[in-house]
């Protein structure tokens, strides 16, 4: 019994001992939160609780703690909230607020020897300022840590402006932005010589921007937008995203803008947001922490498990963790850490209630240890690790250095370029690699004039958008390729060049640059001193210079063309020479007969040698054989007179029907300028008008060509002779009476394209200008640009896109004032309508011969006599001269024994034989008819003095008749 009221007494005497040591172990931490931050509340009782279920850190004991909220900017209520914490007994005190009411607790925090954890907080998430130093009494311990590094923005911000090499830049800040932590960098800039405007954005961001519009005239906005170019801006990302918003809305800046925004408090959500928000190039500046890429290495801190939700970044929870939170968290843990080496060193002082009210109230005996194990160590956590110098601030910060490439497409890509932090400076380089041959993912809007063979529409599909080519099509498509970057193109909406209007302003496409709506002005583009005054532009990539186009002369159609190649004259020799040589060889052969072979039907009529002359002459041989050496000498030179007359004849037809010789009185400018029978004009207002009006009025550059063709455009006002488009005046060219100056390259073009050949062009022959693509005033593209197109030049790609669109072998001659199309040697019908029409003639000739010869031969036959008259008859010869009655009924057809027989006739005193030509109606050719009949009883009796002919029949049967 006595051993257990022994043990029992043991027993209330150790739970006494245990409930006053938990009583004294008690951990009692206190917050004072801005009360417009309830997220650091929420992390802040997150920490306590996820600290609280880990035995490890603190074993048994558990941490208690107290929150209050003030305004931030009331320190007197920061100060009674605090002594209010310190009456409950706190071992710390946690503070995220700003720096007015911080500086009223670290007074407190000081006298009352309460370690103070400050992280500072700005107002509504714009960049933080430098907190003014506190007055602190001389020789005092400093109880405040600040938990939050301190701010390096200027160092920061000056190195990323170095690195782009600006010289002029607007710095764009916040209202809540605190304009003093700032004056370090300003500072620095102006001591380099930059040009910094700095220029406040008021809450109301719409009003703003319309108060520019309407208090800035049109030449002050055109400088303004061109300075936004270049812009610097502290400000919260929601103010941030709505100024963004509002200056691209309202055509502010244009694609060629470069913003740095610079606040640390960015998070992913916001930086995709300003991203698909802004145009341009965007670079941001935000604090980083980093983490190990191990999910099991980020979440376990030594022996302590952060929350999951909070330590994986891809988690909702964590994305929307602001920096503050995150310090929030890291402190508390901090904490817990101090106070556990506190409980094993067994120096644990407990903390009586303080009173900040009464008089001589001491401060707490333990705050020093406290404090002084609180900075030895630190702890990892959310923000990478956290620790204290002896002066109290956190050295741990880094800066990340993000950025996007040129360009409107939205959600383009975020990199990382570089990263800062105070030991190493600037890790990385942020050099614009986009003027290194590099500008993928930007894409430029370029506006541009249809203008042939420049701009032309391709394809034009129902719901597609247009596809264009050209040669200013292919040298955009050079660059592209070699560059990298993309385009979209739009035609300009009034289908102009543009030109200065009477308000001031520009039309056309130099307006759409000048307004910043367009990045790129791409067509048959010259480069103009006016023109360079409001916009920039590349080095030319082909030179210019002033033409006309005119309609070549209508060629007069000769049906006799053939017959162009001879003189009339020559013609009438060559005629006489083959009557001449026709007579002479039958002259030849009547002084010595030739000897005729055997069945030879052939005569030496005159008919016969003016039929066989002729033939030779068109080489188609005769029929006459000549035996004789002096016909053949005669016909030899003969045949080679005809030989170099029909070869002459034929390479002169050739030349003359493929050639042109119709020359026309305007060949060049000066021709043009001295006339005033053709009317001649341009398109109103473009580059050409304005350089014939400047170098005919122009006292400095007169011309006096300049001014007579000045005249005659400017004739009533210009209204006659000018049109208001290019494809206006290349009709009024083609269809009347007029002359179109234009750019030469472009008649060049259309009269080379043209279907039926009918332009040709004059040009001056020395450019005094070049074709160059336009650019905003200060792009960034243009040197790039100029160095691309210089080396395109060089090896020779340039002169390739040109033979494209302009070849060498043209199908028309573009400089001949003939209408005459040039296609090979292939000839037209009207260069051989005579040579047809001669040969109906002969045609038609040979018919009437034909009929009037039927008509004679039917007339002769009427009058031959029956075939009993025929019998008795004296003579034979007389009634055989027709054979009305067919072959069959002719005198010699006595059956056929006669038709096969062969008849001799001749007489014994040996005179010659006689020779009777039938008439032409006889089927059956008869070569003699006799009188009498003769048979020879001895072959022998034929002499050799008689001559022989043949009888033919069918088939041919040689026959002798002899008279």
């Amino acid at each position: 019994m006595k051993v257990l009221l022994a043990v029992l007494l043991v027993a209330v005497f150790w739970s006494q001992e245990w409930k006053s040591a938990l009583s004294d172990s008690i951990i009692h931490i206190g917050a004072i939160f801005d009360e417009s931050s309830r997220k650091d509340d929420e992390v802040f009782r997150l920490a306590v609780a996820d600290l609280n279920l880990n035995n490890e850190i603190l074993e048994t004991e558990k941490i208690t703690f107290s929150v209050e909220f003030v305004d931030g900017n009331n320190p007197f209520q920061a100060v009674q909230e605090a002594c209010e914490l310190m009456n409950r007994g706190i071992l710390a005190l946690v503070s995220s607020i700003g720096c007015m009411s911080a500086g009223s607790l670290q007074t407190l925090a000081d006298a009352m020897h309460i370690p103070h954890l400050y992280i500072q907080r700005s107002p509504v998430g714009t960049p933080r300022s430098t907190c003014p130093p506190t007055s602190r009494i001389p020789g005092a311990d400093d109880y405040t840590l600040m938990v939050r590094p301190p701010v390096f923005l200027n160092e920061v911000i000056m190195q990323v402006v170095s690195e782009y090499s600006w010289q002029k830049f607007v710095l764009f800040y916040d209202s809540d932005f605190d304009i003093r932590g700032i004056e370090d960098f300003l500072d620095r800039t102006s001591q380099q010589g930059m040009d910094v405007s700095l220029q406040k954005v008021e809450s109301n961001v719409n009003m703003m921007i319309t108060g520019l519009f309407r208090t800035m005239r049109v030449e002050e906005l055109h400088r303004y937008r061109d300075t936004l170019r270049r812009a610097v801006l502290f400000m919260s990302p929601a103010t941030a995203k709505a100024f963004i918003t509002e200056v691209v809305e309202t055509n502010l800046v244009a694609f060629d803008c470069h913003w740095i925004l610079i606040n640390e408090e960015i998070s992913d959500y916001d930086l995709q947001e300003l991203v698909m928000k802004s145009i341009g190039r965007l670079t941001l500046v935000r604090q980083m922490f980093p983490m190990p890429q191990n999910t099991t290495q980020r979440c376990v801190k030594h022996n302590h498990r952060i929350n999951t939700s909070l330590c994986d970044p891809k988690s909702p929870k964590a994305q929307q963790l602001e920096i503050t939170n995150r310090y929030i968290y890291d402190t508390v843990l901090l904490l817990a850490n101090t106070f556990h080496r506190k409980l094993e060193d067994r120096k644990w002082h407990s903390m009586a209630s303080l009173s900040c009210i009464r008089k001589n109230s001491k401060p707490w005996q333990g705050g020093k240890s406290m404090l002084e194990t609180v900075k030895k160590f630190g702890v990892s956590g959310l923000t990478s690790f956290l620790e204290f110098t002896d002066n109290g601030t956190n050295p741990n910060i880094f800066f990340e250095i993000l950025g996007t490439n040129y360009g409107e497409d939205r959600g383009r890509g975020v990199s990382r370029l570089a990263t800062w932090d105070p030991v190493h400076g600037l890790n990385g380089t942020l050099t614009d690699r986009k003027l290194e041959n590099n500008m993928r993912g930007v894409v430029l809007r370029v506006v541009t004039v249809l203008e042939e063979p420049f701009v032309m529409v391709s394809e034009n599909v129902l719901g597609k958008p247009k596809k264009y080519q050209g040669f200013s099509i292919d040298v955009l498509d050079a660059l592209s390729n070699y560059l990298g970057f993309k385009y979209e193109i739009y035609v300009a909406p009034d289908h102009k060049y543009g030109s200065l209007q009477s308000d001031g302003q520009w039309n056309g496409l130099m307006g759409e640059l000048v307004f910043k709506r367009a990045d790129v002005g791409l067509s048959a583009l010259t480069i103009t001193p006016e023109r360079e005054s409001v916009v920039d532009f590349t080095t030319r990539y082909m030179d210019y210079s002033v033409g006309v186009l005119l309609r070549k002369a209508e060629r007069t159609v000769d049906m006799f063309a053939c017959l162009a190649p001879f003189d009339l004259s020559l013609w009438a020799c060559i005629a006489g020479t083959v009557l001449l040589i026709g007579i002479l060889v039958y002259l030849l052969n009547w002084l010595n007969p030739p000897r005729l072979p055997m069945g030879s039907v052939s005569s030496t009529t005159l008919y016969n040698s003016m039929w066989f002359v002729y033939g030779s002459f068109v080489q188609q041989g005769g029929e006459v054989p000549y035996t004789t050496l002096a016909t053949r000498m005669m016909m030899g030179f003969w045949w080679m007179f005809a030989l170099i007359v029909i070869s002459s004849y034929t390479a002169n037809l050739a030349a003359f029907l493929t050639i042109s010789r119709i020359e026309n009185s305007i060949q060049s400018l000066q021709d043009l300028s001295k006339q005033t029978e053709l009317p001649y004009g341009t398109v109103l207002d473009s580059a050409v008008y304005d350089q014939v009006r400047s170098k005919a009025m122009n006292p400095f550059e007169r011309d006096p060509m300049y001014s007579q063709m000045w005249r005659m455009i400017n004739r009533t006002g210009g209204a006659d002779n000018n049109v208001e488009e290019s494809r206006e005046g290349i009709r009024k060219v083609k269809y009347g009476r007029f002359g179109f100056v234009w750019d030469a390259a472009v008649l060049e073009y259309v009269a080379n394209n043209d279907e039926d050949c009918s332009f040709y062009t004059v040009s001056s022959n020395a450019p005094d200008r070049g074709y160059g693509i336009a650019m905003q005033h200060g792009s960034p593209y243009r040197d790039i640009f100029s160095q691309r197109i210089l080396e395109l030049q060089q090896n020779g790609d340039m002169d390739i896109l040109k033979l494209k669109w302009w070849p060498k072998d043209s199908p028309c001659d573009l400089y001949s004032s003939d209408q005459t199309r040039q296609r090979g040697n292939a000839l037209d019908i009207h260069s051989f309508a005579g040579v047809f029409c001669v040969l109906a003639a002969g045609v038609v000739l040979s018919c009437l011969i034909a009929m009037v010869e039927s008509w004679w031969s039917r007339r002769k036959g009427s009058r031959v006599p029956s075939k009993e008259a025929q019998a008795d008859g004296p003579s034979a010869m007389q009634a055989a001269d027709s054979c009305p009655h067919g072959p069959n009924e002719h005198p010699l057809s006595l059956g056929s024994q006669t038709q096969n027989q062969t008849s001799n006739t001749a007489n014994t005193a040996g005179s010659t034989a006689t020779h009777y030509q039938p008439p032409a109606c006889c089927d059956i050719p008869c070569a003699l008819i006799v009188q009498h009949s003769y048979e020879p009883t001895n072959p022998s009796e034929i002499t050799p003095k008689m001559r022989m002919t043949t009888f033919t029949t069918s088939p041919p049967t040689p026959r002798l008749y002899i008279q």
